[in-house]
């Protein structure tokens, strides 16, 4: 029996999918404006909540729900990993840390994998099928912002294992439609949905809180700089 639960994903979180792209940091990035320390910042974000999604995957494989969208081409751990290394250099690894909203967002994700682990259906559609849908866009916004060359530092937008993204995508919707759920199980994944968005809109906002920050030192060192000559 199909539940129709692509279909009701996407219109369940279209209001939180809006709110998601107005963050300004994320409105910034689509406009072409990206911070490399940032940016950096948000992949070093991004590595924890992928390590800690995967990890839940991989737990849950058997899972009666989970079994039905596993699809470790979908990963995207080892890709951060190239990525954080050319940011941040082979030692990259005692360079990053999660931020607060980062962390909240993993323990969140663990929490369901261990008492709930159909709810990971909605952190792996948020993330999964965006990271898809807007990857290649994305990444030619991030090579044109910072000068990248090739696939350099852009692994992440990257999926080798995937040869068509469309029909991938039309059979990643169709495996959500097949998992035997009920009504009451369908409301709480779109329910987490919405969570899982809101969790990245805080991710978001935090850096557009850092950036500010970053720009608002530059701004009072110039302006010292300027006195300087002045006085």
């Amino acid at each position: 029996m199909s539940t129709n639960l692509a279909q009701q994903l996407r219109e369940g979180t279209s209001k939180s999918h809006s709110m998601a792209e107005n963050v300004s940091f994320v409105k910034s990035f689509l406009g072409g404006v990206v911070d490399k320390k940032s940016y950096r910042q948000l992949l070093a974000n991004l590595f924890f909540v992928y390590s800690a999604i995967e990890e839940e995957m991989e737990k849950n494989k058997d899972h009666f729900a989970i079994s039905f969208i596993y699809f470790p081409e979908l990963y995207r751990k080892s890709s951060l990993c190239e990525d954080l290394a050319y940011y941040y250099g082979q030692n990259w690894q005692n360079e990053i840390e999660p931020s607060t909203a980062t962390q909240v967002y993993v323990d969140r994700i663990h929490l369901i994998g261990n008492n709930q682990p159909e709810l990971l259906i909605a952190h792996s559609y948020t993330r999964y099928m965006g990271d898809l849908s807007g990857g290649q866009i994305l990444k030619k916004i991030a090579q044109s912002a910072m000068q990248l060359s090739d696939d350099i530092g852009t692994s992440f937008y990257i999926f080798r294992d995937i040869e068509d993204d469309n029909e991938f995508k039309s059979g990643y919707r169709q495996s959500l439609n097949d998992i035997p759920l009920n009504s009451a199980q369908i409301d709480q994944i779109i329910s987490e949905a919405n969570v899982a968005f809101n969790l990245n809109m805080k991710i978001f906002q935090e850096l557009n809180s850092n950036l500010i920050k970053i720009m608002l030192m530059l701004f009072l060192s110039s302006i010292n700089n300027l006195r300087k000559r002045f006085v």
